[in-house]
């Protein structure tokens, strides 16, 4: 890895919580550029791919159309082109995050479903053994939800409700995002350097 970037793919995909998707990517881009002038492998590299209905949930949360999110990233796939390089194990990547998954996205990723280019490429994260991390969005789960989960899981995915936390008293939906998505760069391995963290209870 040292010759090259870390390659991360962000997919998302049409549930709620588009923000999470955006601010992810935000984040990366401001880690890369802390990480000026560092040799390649400190650096990320990002791969982007946004689903149909995406473009309308980002739209309809955020006001930004889909040029405004892929201006965001290194790479721009299209959501139908599974012959990206991103569909392949032979093209490394470091992880992948979908941000959010939507309950259709997390049964092809437990069923193997490779019908697009997200779930082709989450397919490939799990059977190269990557990181797969999946916001997923969805409440109450009914059984087909859990056992969907339970699957990717099993698989060695993980899956990673965006239930926010408050022992840092967030004073704004957007502590609330932030904070959330800084658990995720934790778990690709990237050090968040504004992450609150617990440092325990006095008394």
């Amino acid at each position: 890895m040292a010759d090259r970037p870390r390659r991360i793919v962000i997919a998302i995909t049409g549930a709620t919580g588009a923000v999470y998707g955006v601010r992810l990517l935000q984040t990366l881009r401001a880690l890369n550029a802390s990480a000026t002038g560092a040799a390649p492998a400190a650096r990320i590299e990002t791969h982007l791919v946004i689903s149909d209905a995406a473009v309308l949930t980002l739209h309809e949360e955020t006001g930004m159309a889909r040029r405004d999110v892929e201006a965001l990233a290194d790479i721009v796939h299209k959501p139908h082109n599974v012959g990206a390089t991103i569909a392949s194990g032979s093209y490394q990547t470091d992880a992948m995050v979908i941000a959010p998954c939507s309950m259709k996205t997390l049964a092809a990723v437990a069923h193997g479903l490779s019908d697009n280019l997200i779930a082709r490429a989450a397919d490939v994260t799990l059977k190269e053994r990557r990181r797969l991390v999946l916001m997923v969005r969805e409440t109450p789960f009914n059984l087909a939800h859990l056992r969907n989960m339970t699957a990717v899981t099993e698989m060695g995915g993980i899956v990673f409700p965006p239930l926010p936390s408050f022992y840092h008293k967030p004073q704004t939906i957007d502590d609330i995002v932030a904070h959330t998505v800084a658990r995720v760069i934790d778990l690709l391995g990237l050090e968040a350097p504004t992450a609150p963290r617990w440092n325990g209870l006095n008394g």
